[in-house]
């Protein structure tokens, strides 16, 4: 049965026939010191007392004033007996004032360049890949696994890359990451404990690539630029390594000349630099035969950079290096906690060696091919004082512009419901390039419902 205890006027009820009285007792006495019907300073009864009132045993009683007291609750002090501790008046909850700031409203068309057609990814084929993959894997597949990713993604990795992008590269030398920020993010890490302090950058890229580097604690000096596109650093640079896009340049588009690559693959043989090379977008070449990789003219002193992100969707967070002999040891150790899941692995493995994603990119390529032949052919009709240039291969286009109208144009494309990237955003700051008014239109991201309603208010935004 319950039995009230109305000392200084509070009320609690304990059940005395369950094993559960102490523990009754102690949230009980907490509840009325948390809720304040036992006040900060007041005495409490003896456990002798308070025993006798509840009925129960001095010993039940004691050892729940001490938990309280342990916890806070309670202060107990020789010659003054058990009080309510005291606790500082809570403060009253702010009311923030109503926020006045109104969220961005979402542009009705996005050609920011670098997300591909995120509703093309092939689910279906995707999810069975995914089942033959876990069916056919063993329970050891499961576990902690090796650092570098998976045998089997590694071995279908080495394969594919060879014979599609010209990479020399060993199962034993790749190593899965979260996508291309994880890559790099692990190599700045590991060349920073070379000793390395400076790792140079293209005139133009992305500004949270900059940004990541500079993090882990290294500068981000410009590489040299010319009207052809990015030159090999200087015998007098003190980069101890690079970071470009060889195979199409981002954002501008072009491709680094063959006295280029020998130039660059000669720096890193007579410096014992390191070249980074981001492959990004390796697969969509849509007027000749790709370009290979950098990475094979010299695989003992180039890393090979390449991602899902484009070919399937960011989201998935599946990226690769192919590194150097002499990096794989400390970058292995540098990896814990930086590898994708298990199961994404498998199922990308599968979806290789099946020939599911060779068929993906394939279909790819001739949707976006179809749509930079719509671009070219619009802007021809409706704007034909805009260069389009950059337009060989990838998911953009850089459009150049009359002389000062680069931001009008931006303004005008948000205007029209339309996010693009200004040129300017991608300019590195210490570029020794003077600015060119160009915006770069992405047409990988729009379904093809959108694309001719984005074309539409691409051509009215343009000057």
């Amino acid at each position: 049965m319950a039995k009230p205890w109305a000392t200084y006027g509070v009320d609690l009820h304990l059940d005395r026939s369950g094993p559960g009285l102490r523990r009754g007792l102690t949230d009980a006495l907490r509840e009325a010191v948390r809720t304040g019907r036992l006040a900060p300073g007041t005495r409490l009864p003896s456990s002798r007392s308070l025993a006798g009132d509840l009925g129960v045993a001095r010993n039940t009683v004691a050892e729940v004033y001490g938990d309280l007291v342990a916890e806070g609750w309670l202060t107990a002090r020789q010659g003054s007996g058990t009080r309510v501790a005291e606790r500082p008046p809570a403060a009253p909850a702010p009311h923030p004032a109503p926020s006045r700031r109104r969220e961005p409203a979402r542009p009705a068309y996005d050609l920011v360049p670098g997300t591909p057609e995120l509703a093309s990814f092939p689910r279906d084929q995707w999810l069975r890949a995914a089942r033959r993959a876990l069916a056919a894997a063993p329970d050891r597949a499961l576990g902690y696994g090796d650092p570098r990713g998976h045998a089997g993604l590694r071995t279908a990795l080495a394969g594919y890359l060879a014979r599609a992008r010209g990479v020399h590269a060993d199962p034993d030398r790749i190593v899965v990451c979260a996508g291309f920020l994880g890559g790099l993010d692990l190599l700045a890490d590991v060349l920073r404990r070379r000793g390395v302090r400076a790792i140079a950058t293209e005139s133009y890229g992305l500004p949270h690539h900059r940004d990541l580097i500079r993090r882990r604690g290294c500068a981000t000096p410009a590489l040299p630029w010319d009207e052809h596109g990015t030159r090999p650093p200087s015998g007098r640079s003190r980069a101890g390594a690079v970071l470009l896009t060889p195979s199409h340049q981002f954002p501008m588009g072009g491709v680094l000349r063959p006295g280029d690559r020998t130039a660059l693959t000669a720096w890193a043989r007579d410096t014992g630099g390191l070249v980074l090379e981001d492959d990004y977008d390796g697969e969509f070449r849509y007027d000749r035969q790709s370009v290979g990789a950098l990475q094979g003219l010299a695989p003992d002193h180039v890393v090979y950079l390449g991602t899902a992100s484009k070919s399937l969707a960011p989201g998935l967070r599946l990226g690769w290096l192919v590194l150097p002999p002499s990096l794989v040891e400390e970058t292995v150790a540098a990896l814990p906690g930086r590898v994708p899941g298990v199961l994404d692995q498998l199922t990308l493995a599968e979806f290789l060696t099946s020939g599911g994603y060779d068929r993906h990119v394939r279909a790819a390529r001739l949707r976006y091919r179809r749509r930079r032949d719509a671009l070219v052919g619009a802007l021809a009709d409706r704007a034909p004082h805009v260069r389009v240039t950059g337009i060989a291969a990838g998911l953009h286009a850089v459009l150049r512009l009359p002389a000062g109208t680069e931001q009008s144009v931006h303004r005008a494309a948000a205007w029209h419901g339309l996010a693009l990237g200004a040129l300017s955003l991608f300019r590195h700051p210490e570029a020794d390039v003077p600015p060119q008014d160009a915006v770069v239109v992405g047409y990988g991201t729009p379904p093809d419902h959108a694309w001719a309603g984005a074309l539409d208010a691409l051509c009215r935004a343009l000057p």
